[in-house]
């Protein structure tokens, strides 16, 4: 019986710390929905930094999934305050750099 009690108090915290998270993400004028996505691509902006540093090497079909991956990213960081991932900027902008070089390239290709 005493077993079943410390159940309840355990749910009953994990509900009550778990509520309080969506306040604060809530009146810090965020999506909690938003949010989770952010913590989900911090992992996915450390692989493309690692990939982008291959910029040369890409093939037509990395680059493009390059892209489209990066587009995912910069769509998920453009929705959270920029002060959450200050930490991360500096992989957002060499990731933002080979994006943009990707782009010219094909441009130039598409013209030529």
């Amino acid at each position: 019986m005493v077993i079943i009690y410390i159940l309840y108090l355990l749910l009953f915290v994990i509900v009550a710390i778990s509520g309080i998270i969506c306040i604060k993400i809530k009146s810090a004028g965020m999506n909690v929905k938003d949010f989770l996505q952010f913590v989900l691509a911090i992992n996915d902006l450390e692989n493309l930094y690692v990939f982008s540093k291959n910029n040369k090497k890409m093939t037509k079909i990395e680059q493009t999934l390059f892209l489209k991956e990066a587009e995912k990213i910069f769509s998920i960081f453009e929705k959270i305050p920029s002060i959450l991932w200050e930490d991360e900027y500096e992989k957002y902008e060499e990731i933002l750099e080979t994006y943009k070089d990707i782009r010219v390239l094909r441009w130039a290709d598409a013209n030529t």
